[in-house]
Protein backbone atom coordinates (compact mmCIF):
# COMPACT_ATOMS: atom_id res chain seq x y z
CA UNK A 1 0.00 0.00 0.00
CA UNK A 2 1.42 3.55 -0.61
CA UNK A 3 0.88 5.26 2.53
CA UNK A 4 0.57 8.91 2.50
CA UNK A 5 3.70 11.27 2.88
CA UNK A 6 3.81 12.79 6.10
CA UNK A 7 3.30 15.91 4.84
CA UNK A 8 -0.02 15.60 4.72
CA UNK A 9 -0.52 13.93 8.03
CA UNK A 10 -1.68 16.35 10.85
CA UNK A 11 -4.58 17.83 8.72
CA UNK A 12 -7.95 17.93 8.53
CA UNK A 13 -11.79 19.80 8.05
CA UNK A 14 -12.35 22.23 10.93
CA UNK A 15 -15.70 21.10 12.33
CA UNK A 16 -17.47 23.80 14.56
CA UNK A 17 -20.26 22.02 17.26
CA UNK A 18 -22.42 23.08 19.93
CA UNK A 19 -22.95 21.20 22.97
CA UNK A 20 -26.80 20.49 21.60
CA UNK A 21 -24.59 19.13 18.03
CA UNK A 22 -22.66 16.57 20.39
CA UNK A 23 -25.52 14.95 21.87
CA UNK A 24 -27.21 14.98 18.97
CA UNK A 25 -24.47 12.96 17.49
CA UNK A 26 -23.88 11.05 20.48
CA UNK A 27 -27.60 9.60 20.28
CA UNK A 28 -27.37 9.21 16.05
CA UNK A 29 -24.31 6.97 16.90
CA UNK A 30 -26.09 5.13 19.48
CA UNK A 31 -29.23 4.65 17.28
CA UNK A 32 -26.66 3.31 14.63
CA UNK A 33 -25.01 0.87 17.03
CA UNK A 34 -28.05 -0.69 17.65
CA UNK A 35 -29.14 -0.91 14.18
CA UNK A 36 -25.88 -2.55 12.77
CA UNK A 37 -23.03 -4.70 14.02
CA UNK A 38 -19.58 -3.74 15.23
CA UNK A 39 -16.73 -4.96 12.50
CA UNK A 40 -14.41 -6.85 14.31
CA UNK A 41 -10.73 -5.41 15.38
CA UNK A 42 -7.83 -6.60 13.04
CA UNK A 43 -5.70 -7.31 16.30
CA UNK A 44 -2.23 -8.96 15.75
CA UNK A 45 0.65 -9.37 18.26
CA UNK A 46 3.95 -7.64 17.91
CA UNK A 47 6.97 -10.27 17.89
CA UNK A 48 9.27 -10.16 20.46
CA UNK A 49 12.88 -9.36 19.29
CA UNK A 50 15.81 -9.03 21.35
CA UNK A 51 17.16 -5.35 21.86
CA UNK A 52 20.14 -4.08 21.93
CA UNK A 53 21.43 -2.27 25.20
CA UNK A 54 21.26 1.24 23.34
CA UNK A 55 18.08 0.44 21.71
CA UNK A 56 16.61 -0.65 25.42
CA UNK A 57 17.75 1.74 27.06
CA UNK A 58 16.29 4.61 24.88
CA UNK A 59 12.83 2.82 24.13
CA UNK A 60 12.76 2.71 28.26
CA UNK A 61 13.52 6.30 28.96
CA UNK A 62 10.89 7.04 26.39
CA UNK A 63 9.01 4.95 28.29
CA UNK A 64 9.18 6.87 31.76
CA UNK A 65 8.85 10.16 30.96
CA UNK A 66 6.51 12.25 32.78
CA UNK A 67 3.38 12.73 31.57
CA UNK A 68 1.41 15.13 29.15
CA UNK A 69 1.22 18.85 31.32
CA UNK A 70 -2.16 19.95 31.95
CA UNK A 71 -2.53 22.52 29.04
CA UNK A 72 -0.32 20.62 26.09
CA UNK A 73 -3.13 20.89 23.94
CA UNK A 74 -4.61 24.06 24.29
CA UNK A 75 -1.30 25.54 24.12
CA UNK A 76 -0.80 24.03 20.43
CA UNK A 77 -1.47 26.57 17.32
CA UNK A 78 -4.27 24.46 16.05
CA UNK A 79 -5.62 22.64 19.45
CA UNK A 80 -8.79 23.60 19.80
CA UNK A 81 -9.45 23.10 16.40
CA UNK A 82 -7.96 19.79 16.12
CA UNK A 83 -10.47 18.75 19.33
CA UNK A 84 -13.71 19.95 17.79
CA UNK A 85 -12.86 18.03 14.41
CA UNK A 86 -11.82 14.90 16.15
CA UNK A 87 -14.58 15.00 19.15
CA UNK A 88 -17.57 13.96 16.44
CA UNK A 89 -16.03 11.31 14.17
CA UNK A 90 -14.91 9.67 17.45
CA UNK A 91 -18.32 9.51 18.73
CA UNK A 92 -19.37 8.31 15.37
CA UNK A 93 -16.21 5.74 15.02
CA UNK A 94 -16.49 4.33 18.32
CA UNK A 95 -20.61 4.57 20.28
CA UNK A 96 -20.66 3.51 23.70
CA UNK A 97 -16.52 3.25 23.90
CA UNK A 98 -16.64 6.79 25.93
CA UNK A 99 -18.97 7.46 29.28
CA UNK A 100 -19.21 10.77 27.68
CA UNK A 101 -17.76 14.18 26.21
CA UNK A 102 -15.00 14.54 29.01
CA UNK A 103 -14.25 10.87 28.54
CA UNK A 104 -13.31 11.02 24.58
CA UNK A 105 -12.05 14.34 25.03
CA UNK A 106 -9.45 13.09 27.65
CA UNK A 107 -8.88 9.94 25.36
CA UNK A 108 -8.32 12.63 22.39
CA UNK A 109 -5.85 14.71 24.69
CA UNK A 110 -3.50 11.61 25.31
CA UNK A 111 -3.77 10.49 21.93
CA UNK A 112 -2.76 14.01 20.42
CA UNK A 113 0.13 14.23 22.85
CA UNK A 114 1.63 10.90 23.50
CA UNK A 115 1.87 10.58 18.94
CA UNK A 116 3.11 13.79 19.43
CA UNK A 117 5.95 12.97 21.69
CA UNK A 118 7.02 9.87 19.60
CA UNK A 119 6.75 11.78 16.45
CA UNK A 120 3.81 10.00 14.60
CA UNK A 121 0.18 11.81 13.20
CA UNK A 122 -2.00 11.64 15.89
CA UNK A 123 -4.75 10.95 13.35
CA UNK A 124 -2.63 7.61 11.92
CA UNK A 125 -2.72 6.92 15.38
CA UNK A 126 -6.06 6.88 15.82
CA UNK A 127 -6.63 4.85 12.53
CA UNK A 128 -4.64 2.29 13.89
CA UNK A 129 -6.43 2.09 16.91
CA UNK A 130 -9.48 1.79 15.31
CA UNK A 131 -8.56 -0.92 13.44
CA UNK A 132 -6.84 -2.74 16.46
CA UNK A 133 -8.98 -2.46 19.42
CA UNK A 134 -12.07 -0.23 17.86
CA UNK A 135 -11.53 1.50 20.81
CA UNK A 136 -12.37 -0.80 23.48
CA UNK A 137 -9.92 -0.42 26.62
CA UNK A 138 -10.11 -3.41 27.91
CA UNK A 139 -9.87 -5.21 24.28
CA UNK A 140 -7.44 -8.62 25.36
CA UNK A 141 -6.38 -10.32 21.71
CA UNK A 142 -6.33 -14.26 21.23
CA UNK A 143 -2.45 -13.58 21.93
CA UNK A 144 -2.78 -11.20 25.14
CA UNK A 145 -1.84 -7.96 23.40
CA UNK A 146 -3.82 -5.79 25.25
CA UNK A 147 -5.64 -2.10 25.27
CA UNK A 148 -6.63 0.58 22.78
CA UNK A 149 -3.39 -0.12 21.02
CA UNK A 150 -3.04 -4.17 21.33
CA UNK A 151 0.38 -3.79 23.43
CA UNK A 152 1.89 -7.22 24.17
CA UNK A 153 2.67 -7.62 27.77
CA UNK A 154 6.40 -8.77 26.98
CA UNK A 155 7.23 -4.92 26.88
CA UNK A 156 6.34 -3.85 30.20
CA UNK A 157 9.39 -6.61 30.97
CA UNK A 158 11.57 -5.01 27.90
CA UNK A 159 11.42 -1.36 28.18
CA UNK A 160 9.24 -0.66 31.34
CA UNK A 161 8.25 -2.11 34.15
CA UNK A 162 7.12 -5.81 35.06
CA UNK A 163 2.97 -5.81 36.08
CA UNK A 164 2.45 -2.09 34.60
CA UNK A 165 -1.26 -1.48 33.58
CA UNK A 166 -1.48 -1.77 29.85
CA UNK A 167 -5.29 -0.96 29.98
CA UNK A 168 -4.54 2.84 31.35
CA UNK A 169 -4.98 5.24 29.02
CA UNK A 170 -1.83 6.87 29.30
CA UNK A 171 0.44 3.82 29.38
CA UNK A 172 -1.11 2.06 26.88
CA UNK A 173 -0.77 4.63 24.70
CA UNK A 174 2.36 5.49 25.76
CA UNK A 175 3.65 1.87 24.92
CA UNK A 176 2.20 1.60 22.03
CA UNK A 177 3.56 5.22 20.02
CA UNK A 178 6.69 4.45 21.40
CA UNK A 179 6.36 0.99 19.55
CA UNK A 180 5.29 1.95 16.50
CA UNK A 181 8.21 4.82 16.79
CA UNK A 182 10.39 1.97 16.74
CA UNK A 183 9.41 0.05 14.17
CA UNK A 184 9.45 2.97 11.75
CA UNK A 185 12.83 3.76 12.87
CA UNK A 186 14.00 0.33 12.31
CA UNK A 187 12.11 0.18 8.60
CA UNK A 188 13.61 3.65 7.35
CA UNK A 189 10.86 5.72 7.77
CA UNK A 190 8.66 2.70 5.73
CA UNK A 191 5.32 3.11 7.48
CA UNK A 192 3.32 0.18 5.30
CA UNK A 193 6.41 -2.57 6.81
CA UNK A 194 6.45 -0.68 10.20
CA UNK A 195 2.83 -1.36 10.33
CA UNK A 196 2.92 -4.75 9.26
CA UNK A 197 5.43 -5.17 12.18
CA UNK A 198 3.05 -3.26 14.64
CA UNK A 199 0.70 -5.79 14.05
CA UNK A 200 2.83 -8.85 13.97
CA UNK A 201 2.00 -9.51 9.91
CA UNK A 202 4.70 -8.27 8.31
CA UNK A 203 5.41 -9.27 4.54
CA UNK A 204 0.98 -9.97 4.66
CA UNK A 205 -1.15 -7.84 3.22
CA UNK A 206 -4.13 -6.67 4.95
CA UNK A 207 -3.32 -4.98 7.86
CA UNK A 208 -1.66 -1.74 6.71
CA UNK A 209 -3.99 -1.14 4.55
CA UNK A 210 -6.98 -1.21 6.30
CA UNK A 211 -5.48 1.60 9.12
CA UNK A 212 -4.70 3.34 5.44
CA UNK A 213 -8.62 3.18 4.48
CA UNK A 214 -9.97 4.17 8.23
CA UNK A 215 -6.91 7.38 8.03
CA UNK A 216 -8.39 8.48 4.41
CA UNK A 217 -12.03 7.27 5.44
CA UNK A 218 -12.56 9.04 8.78
CA UNK A 219 -8.97 11.02 10.41
CA UNK A 220 -7.85 12.91 8.17
CA UNK A 221 -6.74 16.39 8.79
CA UNK A 222 -6.02 19.72 7.11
Amino acid sequence: MAMLPRSQWGRSLRISRTSDAFHAILLAALVLAALFPVRPAHAGAQQYEALSAAVRAALSKAVADRPAPDNFLASQPEGKAWMEAMLPRLVMRAPGSFAGKTSAQAFLYTVHYEAHRAGLDPQLVLALIEVESRFRKYAVSAAGARGYMQVMPFWTKEIGQPGSNLFSLRLNLRYGCIILRHYLDRESGDMTRALGRYNGSLGKPGYPEKVGAAWRNAWQWR
